[in-house]
């Protein structure tokens, strides 16, 4: 079976934007509508619809919708009266915790140290965020921000608050027109994407299977990582921590990756193909220059402002790649 060499792959990963060009526009509420039958009912196959979502994305009037679909908000076999019911299910529940916290907070306060010292670090990090956009409008409320990322803190003994989730709260309450909203949408986000952006389940077995990843693909690269480079892409946590937020040039850049890693398609822990996709944008520079560590750190952390769907299509070029190869096991327990 023909397999591609490293370099002519990285000329194939970029010959995607010209095919990017001619992809039909996103879904929209016409034909979102379509997936249901009159009782609201899916009546194409789930699928079927994560397979459209990755090649052509989502139009913004059906977004908060069906991202419930894709967190798990809301479950794909619900009627449209079951939908009503979980909504006004999930608003009482929301303000239930929210009345819970009120009455613990002078416990928290007086008791616990690490509480205080979060609550400053999330007060630290909302004060850094712009709240306006290029116009002047005020996008974003600061005050409900911190409340839902307090409340996240307390009610999730798993992923606490790492730095950065006020960023991707931020991207919620834009999505989304209610508070109890924003607070389950993430909640349901960080359930998916556990073993992708939190820094104690996840994120080391990412930048682990990385670097198998490079070896496998691209052992020139990997022989310079391991000597110049050494401890370079353990460094690269933010990426998978923000879920590559940092990267993009727009929101809708960011909701894109988003929604497409929440669909499971091509294949599971696709964050980690978008990670070596990126590393290959700079590789070229990385061996030319013969960057160490640093240097390699500093260049990665230069690519901002990427189109999603460019990145999107590298990364699906690198698992069509990697299928087409004999891959060692732990590669293939954690793609295929």
């Amino acid at each position: 079976m023909t397999t591609l060499s490293p370099e002519n792959s990285l000329s194939a990963r970029w010959s995607a934007s010209f095919i990017l060009a001619k992809r039909k526009p996103p879904i929209d509420k016409t034909e979102w509508d379509g997936f249901f039958d009159e009782n609201g009912l899916l009546a194409k196959s789930r699928d079927l619809i994560c397979v459209n979502i990755l090649e052509r994305g989502l139009h913004p009037f059906v977004r908060t919708e069906a991202w419930k679909f894709l967190t798990g908000y809301y479950s794909w076999q619900s009627s449209q009266d079951e939908r009503l019911t979980v909504d006004s299910t999930r608003r009482k529940n929301y303000e239930a915790l929210c009345e819970m916290y009120k009455k613990i907070q002078p416990l928290l306060e007086n008791l616990h140290r690490d509480f205080m010292e979060t609550r400053n670090s999330i007060a630290y990090d909302i004060q850094k965020l712009y709240d306006k956009d290029h116009l002047g409008n005020v996008i974003i409320d600061k005050k409900r921000l911190e409340k839902i990322l307090l409340l996240s803190y307390v009610c999730n003994t798993q992923a606490e608050y790492q730095q950065g989730f006020h960023e991707m709260v931020m991207l919620f309450q834009l999505m989304a027109e209610h508070d109890h909203e924003t607070f389950w949408l993430f909640q349901f986000f960080l359930q998916k994407m556990e073993h992708s952006c939190v820094i104690k389940i996840g994120v080391g077995k990412n930048l682990d299977m990385l670097s198998t990843l490079i070896n496998f693909l691209d052992p020139v690269f990997a022989e310079h990582l391991r000597g110049k480079g050494a401890g370079a892409v353990q460094s690269l946590f933010p990426w998978f921590c923000l879920c590559f937020q940092r990267a993009f040039k727009s929101f809708d850049d960011v909701w894109r990756l988003w929604e497409v890693l929440l669909t499971g398609k091509p294949c599971r822990n696709f964050q980690v193909l978008v990670a070596y996709s990126m590393l290959q944008m700079v590789r070229e520079q990385v061996l030319q220059e013969s960057l160490t560590s640093d240097g390699i750190l500093l260049a990665c952390n230069n690519l901002i402002d990427l189109d999603a769907d460019v990145l999107i299509s590298a990364a699906c070029l690198v698992y069509a790649e990697l299928i087409q190869k004999d891959v060692p096991q732990p590669l293939k327990d954690f793609f295929l």
